[in-house]
C-alpha cells in the first residue's frame, strides 16, 4: 500500500502534462501493480472535472504490430476497480482513443493496454493477448453519442505517464516508434540514397528492426558520433542502418583509426571491428559475415575498439565508413573523449558498457596443451600412445589396431593390453583395394597429433585427414573424389571388433545394455542418432558419422526445431545405415551408404569420429570425498548435513538469471567466500542452451541474425513477445523471477563469450567450477572450459546433469552417448530425470554410472535407488535425499583408500549364487572389506556368498560379516561365512567383513 501511495503522489507532480505527440523522458516511468493479471504496461491518465464520459487520446507509439487486436482495460486508481463503461475509437500503433466513465473525480486512472493470459506449462508458458472485450452499457454509449467510428468531442483525460512494471520492460526510448509522418519527413530531408545511417551510444542498444525510434528523429544524428571513454577500455558504439528505399546487400565497415591532434597519438584502425560483419569463430577461424538489410528494416552495427592503457587523455578523431555491395558509401565522423581514468578489466566489470562483446571473438583456451589427467601423446612410427590406450595406423591412415591397457576395475592401468580391433578399420569403396600414395605427420604436439594420407583405387582418390588428441579422441575427415562417372554399389566404414569387445552397446535406438546379436539401423531425421558406442567396460569405441555440413542439433526439448543434419555422404537419401552383427570371431560394424551415381570430379565427404574408452581411470577417493549439496542454502546448514560441495542452481538470490550469472556477482562472491572459509567449494549453474532475457547484450546478440539464437515461431512469455521480433524459440521460464529465456543456436561465437565469462567468474567471483544442465556446445568448447578452470582454479570441478533424452521429443538419444565426447573433461555425472532405476544392471552400468568411460555419478529420479547405486559408488544428491547416514558409514569404514572391485570384474573376490543379485567390493587388503549387495530379483533374494578370502587378505575363520544399522537403508544384522542372507526385493545390503 505504501508503494501504491508513493506512486500516486509522484504522479500528481505530472498532473499538468498533456497528451502529446513529442515523447519526453519524464513521460516514461515505472510503476507497481500485479503484472500477472494486468500486463506489463499501462498509461496513467488524470481526470480533473466530473463528466459522464471522458476521452483519453494516448499517443503511445507502440512497437507491436496489431494494437487494435488486443484488449485494454481501465482501472480507477483510488478504488482499484475496473471501469466497465469503456469505448475505443481509433486504435493503431501510433495512438489510441479511449473513452471511459470516470468514477472518482478528480482522480487517476490506469489504462492497461497489453493485458495477457498465460496458460500451459509453468516453465514453458503460452501467452495470448485476448481481443478487446466490450463491457460498456448500451445506455451509456447512447447517452454520450459513442456509437460512431469517430470520437465525439469529450472532456479530456490527460496523459500523465507511460509506465512499465520495471526497467527491463520499459519501451523507452528505443522502442518508442517514430510516426509515419515523421519518417516521411525524414525521407524528404534525405532525398537520395538507399539507406539512412544513424549513430547511437552503447547505453541505448538498437532494439527494433521494423521501425526507427523517435529518438533518432529528435536527435537527427547521421554522420557524427561522440563518445566518452576511459583509458584501457574496450569501447563500443553503434551505427543503425535503415534500408529506407531498397534492400541493402552485404554491408562493409572500414575504419581510419582515431588520432589525437594535440599529441599525435593514435587508436589504430586495426583495433576496430564490426561484430556484425566479421569475427573469430569457435574453431579460431577468422571469418567475414554477410550482413544485408531488407527494405524497410533496421540493422544495428556494433563496433568496438581497444583503447591502450597508456593513451593520453584527450579527444581522438577519425572516421568510420559504411559501404554496401549495391548502395552508396557513407562516412561518420567519430570523436572519442578519453578521460584520465584507467578502467579495470577493459570495462568488463560493468556489463552496461558492452565491452564484453569482444569476448565473442576470444580464443581463450585455444591450444594443444595437455589437460590433466591426460598425458602427452607419444608417437613411434605409426603408433600413437595416450593415457591407457594405443593406436597403430595403417598405411592408409586408418586405425589398424587399438589397444586398451585399462584394468577391468577402471581404477588402474596395467601392462597387459586388450586389443579392440580384430582387423584394421577400412573405408571400403568400389574400385578395388586402396593404394597409398603419401602419408605424412602434419602436427606433432603434446596434446594433438595430426596426419594426412593420400590413397587411390581405380574409381576414387581418398584425401584423408586424421587427428588424435591426448584424451583418445580421433577425428577423421575423409574426402573421396570420383575419378570417373560410375554407378557405385557402396561406400562404407567396416569395423571388426575383437571377440568379447562388443559385449555392451548404446545408441542407434538401443538403450544401454548388452549388445544385440543383429541390428539394422537407418538414418532418420526424427532421431537424434548418428552412431553407437560398443565395447566392454575397459575397452570400447564410440563411432559417430557426419559430413562437411555438420551443425550441432538442438537437444533437450528442442531437438525437432533444429534436428540432426542428415549427412549427404553417409545417409545418401536414405540408402545409408549401420548394420551390427555378433559372431564367434567378434562384432562387425558396417556403416554403409548404399548405391549412388557419381560424376567424375564429384566430392563425397565421409567424416567420422572415433572415441576410445575408457578415457581415464575412475577416481574413487574423489567420489567419497566430494559430497554434493544441490541447492542455494545456508552454508551452516550444508556443513551440518556433511556436504562440502555446493551447487548453486539458477533462479535464486545470487544466480537468478539462467545462464547469465553476471548481475548478482557481489552477492555471489560473498556467499562463495563464506563457503571457502569452511573449506567448502561452490559451483554454479551456467551453460549454453538458452539465455535469459536479462542478458545485457541481448539486443547486440540479436543483431547478429541467427548466429547466436535459433530461429523459431516466437511466442512464450510476454516479455519476449513485447520486446523481440517473433523469430526465436521460447525456452525456460522462471515464474517468480519472470526470467524468460530463448534458445541458443548450436555452435556459435556465444561459446567464446561463455568461455571468457567463465574465466571472469573464476578470477573475480571465485567459483569452483560448473554445474552443466545438458550440453549444447561442442567438444572443443568443453576442452577450453577445462583448461580455463585448471589454469585459474586447480581443483575446480564440472558435473553434468541430463534428463533422459530417450523419448520422441528428444529424438530417442541416449544421454551418455550424446554427451560422450565431453566425458573426458567432466568430474561427475548426474543422470537424471526419467531414468528408470528399475532397469537391469547392464543399463545402469552403461547409461547411468559413467564407469566404462572413466567417470562416476549420482542418481536423481525419485532420489534413486541407494542400494543398487552403491554397486557403482553412487548415491542420490543432497538435499533431495538424506545422505548423512550413508556418509557416516563411509567414514567409519574408510571408503577413501579402499579399492573398488565392481561386480563386472571377472575375478571379483565376492560372488553370489544369484544372477540377479550382484556384489561390488570395497577392499582394504588384509584389513577389512565392504561388500555392497543389490538385487533385481522379483522377490526377496535368498543368497549365499562365495568369497575368495585370499584375495581379500582375510582369514575366514577369524572374520565376522556385519551389516551396521544405517537409517533408512538397513537394519543391523550379522552372519558367519557361508550363512544364507536375505536381500530385500529391490534393495540391498552393505556388509562389513573384518
Amino acid at each position: 500500500m505504501k508503494q501504491l501511495l508513493f506512486t500516486l503522489l509522484g504522479l500528481l507532480t505530472f498532473g499538468g502534462l498533456q497528451a502529446q505527440s513529442i515523447p519526453a523522458g519524464e513521460l516514461y516511468g515505472l510503476g507497481s501493480w500485479d503484472a500477472d493479471s494486468l500486463g506489463n504496461h499501462r498509461v496513467v491518465v488524470a481526470v480533473e472535472k466530473p463528466a459522464d464520459a471522458v476521452l483519453a487520446t494516448v499517443e503511445w507509439r507502440r512497437r507491436d504490430l496489431n494494437p487494435e487486436d488486443k484488449n485494454l482495460i481501465v482501472v480507477d486508481a483510488a478504488t482499484g476497480k475496473q471501469v466497465t463503461n469503456v469505448c475505443r475509437f481509433t486504435v493503431n500503433r501510433e495512438k489510441g482513443e479511449i473513452a471511459f466513465q470516470p468514477q472518482t473525480v478528480p482522480g487517476t486512472y490506469y489504462i492497461y493496454y497489453l493485458k495477457n493470459v498465460m496458460s500451459g506449462s509453468r516453465y514453458y508458458p503460452t501467452v495470448d493477448y485476448p481481443p478487446f472485450e466490450n463491457t460498456a452499457s448500451p445506455e451509456w454509449m447512447k447517452k454520450n453519442k459513442l456509437s460512431g467510428k469517430k470520437a465525439p468531442l469529450l472532456p479530456a483525460a490527460k496523459v500523465v505517464q507511460f509506465q512499465a512494471i520495471d526497467q527491463l520492460n520499459s519501451f523507452y526510448p528505443m522502442e518508442v516508434i517514430a510516426t509515419a509522418a515523421e519518417t516521411t519527413r525524414l525521407l524528404k530531408e534525405h532525398p537520395s540514397g538507399k539507406y539512412i545511417l544513424f549513430t547511437e551510444d552503447r547505453k541505448y542498444p538498437i532494439r527494433m528492426t521494423t521501425d526507427i525510434p523517435y529518438k533518432w528523429i529528435e536527435e537527427d544524428r547521421h554522420d557524427r558520433f561522440t563518445g566518452q571513454a576511459d583509458k584501457g577500455e574496450y569501447y563500443v558504439f553503434q551505427l543503425g542502418v535503415w534500408a529506407a528505399r531498397s534492400n541493402v546487400e552485404n554491408l562493409h565497415v572500414d575504419f581510419s583509426g582515431l588520432a589525437n591532434t594535440a599529441t599525435g597519438e593514435q587508436i589504430p584502425a586495426s583495433s576496430f571491428t564490426c561484430f556484425n560483419t566479421e569475427g573469430t569463430d569457435v574453431t579460431g577461424t577468422v571469418f567475414k559475415k554477410n550482413c544485408s538489410v531488407d527494405k524497410g528494416k533496421v540493422q544495428a552495427l556494433w563496433i568496438g575498439t581497444q583503447l591502450p592503457e597508456h593513451l593520453s587523455a584527450g579527444t581522438y578523431q577519425g572516421t568510420v565508413t559504411v559501404s554496401a555491395a549495391n548502395a552508396e558509401t557513407k562516412t561518420v565522423q567519430v570523436a572519442l573523449n578519453v578521460s584520465e581514468n584507467v578502467i579495470a578489466d577493459h570495462g568488463d566489470n560493468e556489463p552496461w558498457r558492452h565491452s564484453r562483446l569482444r569476448w565473442l571473438n576470444s580464443q581463450i583456451g585455444f591450444d594443444d596443451e595437455v589437460i590433466a589427467p591426460y598425458t602427452p601423446l607419444v608417437l613411434k612410427d605409426k603408433t600413437i600412445r595416450c593415457l591407457g590406450r594405443e593406436v597403430t595406423l595403417s598405411p592408409l591412415g586408418l586405425p589398424a589396431n587399438i589397444t586398451s591397457y585399462f584394468k577391468e576395475t577402471i581404477t588402474g592401468i596395467g601392462s597387459d593390453g586388450r586389443s579392440i580391433l580384430a582387423a584394421p578399420m577400412v573405408l571400403a569403396a568400389d574400385g578395388g583395394a586402396w593404394e597409398n600414395l603419401n602419408f605424412e605427420i602434419t602436427k606433432h604436439k603434446q596434446g594433438a597429433i595430426a596426419w594426412k594420407a593420400l590413397n587411390q583405387n581405380s574409381r576414387f582418390l581418398m584425401d584423408l585427414e586424421g587427428k588424435m588428441e591426448s584424451d583418445g579422441n580421433i577425428e577423421y575427415k575423409v574426402t573421396l573424389v570420383a575419378r570417373e562417372d560410375a554407378a557405385v554399389e557402396d561406400i562404407g566404414l567396416r569395423t571388426h571388433l575383437a571377440s568379447g569387445i562388443g559385449r555392451y552397446m548404446m545408441g542407434l535406438g538401443e538403450k544401454g545394455g548388452y549388445c544385440p546379436k543383429d541390428i539394422r539401423w537407418k538414418w532418420d531425421v526424427e532421431k537424434n542418432q548418428d552412431g553407437p558406442w560398443i565395447g566392454d567396460v575397459n575397452a570400447g569405441l564410440q563411432i559417430r558419422f557426419y559430413d562437411d555440413t555438420y551443425e550441432r542439433p538442438l537437444n533437450t526439448n528442442f531437438y525437432h526445431q533444429k534436428p540432426l543434419h542428415m549427412p549427404v555422404s553417409w545417409c545418401n537419401n536414405g540408402n545409408g545405415g549401420i548394420d551390427i552383427n555378433q559372431a564367434a570371431d567378434g562384432t562387425r560394424i558396417n556403416a554403409y551408404s548404399g548405391k549412388r551415381q557419381v560424376k567424375k570430379g564429384d566430392k563425397l565427404y565421409y567424416y567420422f569420429n572415433v572415441a576410445i574408452t575408457p578415457f581415464r581411470t575412475i577416481d574413487t577417493d574423489k567420489q567419497w570425498r566430494e559430497r554434493y549439496y544441490h541447492s542455494y542454502d545456508f552454508i551452516e546448514k550444508v556443513e551440518k548435513v556433511g556436504a562440502n560441495v555446493i551447487n548453486i542452481h539458477h533462479a535464486n538470490g545470487i544466480n537468478p538469471f539462467i545462464n547469465y550469472p553476471f548481475l548478482r556477482t557481489k552477492e555471489m562472491k560473498a556467499y562463495i567466500d563464506g563457503a571457502h572459509a569452511r573449506d567448502m567449494k561452490v559451483k554454479i549453474y551456467n551453460t549454453v542452451r538458452e539465455l535469459s532475457n536479462s542478458c545485457v547484450e541481448m539486443y547486440a546478440l540479436r543483431s547478429l541474425g541467427n548466429e547466436i539464437f535459433s530461429e523459431g515461431p516466437g511466442g512464450g512469455f510476454s516479455w519476449l513477445q513485447e520486446h523481440l521480433d517473433p523469430n526465436y524459440i521460447g525456452a525456460w521460464f522462471v515464474p517468480h523471477l519472470k526470467d524468460a529465456a530463448i534458445v541458443n543456436s548450436g555452435v556459435s561465437r556465444w561459446h567464446n563469450y561463455y568461455l571468457e565469462g567463465l574465466d571472469w567468474l573464476v578470477r573475480h567471483v571465485g567459483i569452483d567450477g560448473l554445474y552443466i544442465d545438458d550440453l549444447a556446445f561442442d567438444r572443443m568448447t568443453m576442452k577450453r572450459i577445462r583448461k580455463i578452470l585448471n589454469r585459474s582454479n586447480p581443483g575446480a570441478m564440472i558435473d553434468l546433469h541430463s534428463a533422459n533424452q530417450y523419448n520422441p521429443r528428444d529424438g530417442f538419444a541416449n544421454s551418455a552417448n550424446l554427451y560422450l565426447e565431453h566425458f573426458p573433461y567432466l568430474d561427475r555425472l548426474w543422470f537424471g530425470e526419467y531414468f528408470n532405476y528399475d532397469y537391469p544392471p547392464e543399463f545402469w552400468l552403461i547409461e547411468v554410472s559413467g564407469i566404462p568411460y572413466g567417470l562416476m555419478g549420482e542418481m536423481l529420479e525419485g532420489g534413486g535407488n541407494p542400494w543398487r547405486g552403491m554397486l557403482y559408488g553412487m548415491t542420490g544428491r543432497s538435499p533431495r535425499v538424506d545422505n548423512g547416514p550413508l556418509w557416516k558409514l563411509w567414514d567409519s569404514f574408510g571408503m577413501q583408500k579402499s579399492e573398488m572391485i565392481g561386480y563386472w570384474v571377472k575375478d571379483n573376490p565376492v560372488k553370489t549364487n544369484s544372477e540377479k543379485t550382484l556384489a561390488t567390493v570395497y577392499r582394504h587388503m588384509g584389513d577389512k572389506t565392504l561388500i555392497s549387495l543389490a538385487t533385481w530379483e522379483d522377490t526377496d533374494a535368498k543368497v549365499t556368498l562365495s568369497i575368495d578370502w585370499a584375495k581379500l587378505g582375510l582369514d575366514a575363520s577369524k572374520v565376522t560379516l556385519h551389516a551396521p544399522s544405517v537409517e533408512n537403508f538397513q537394519q543391523e544384522a550379522s552372519w558367519k561365512p557361508g550363512d544364507e542372507m536375505v536381500v530385500p526385493k529391490g534393495k540391498g545390503l552393505l556388509i562389513i567383513v573384518k
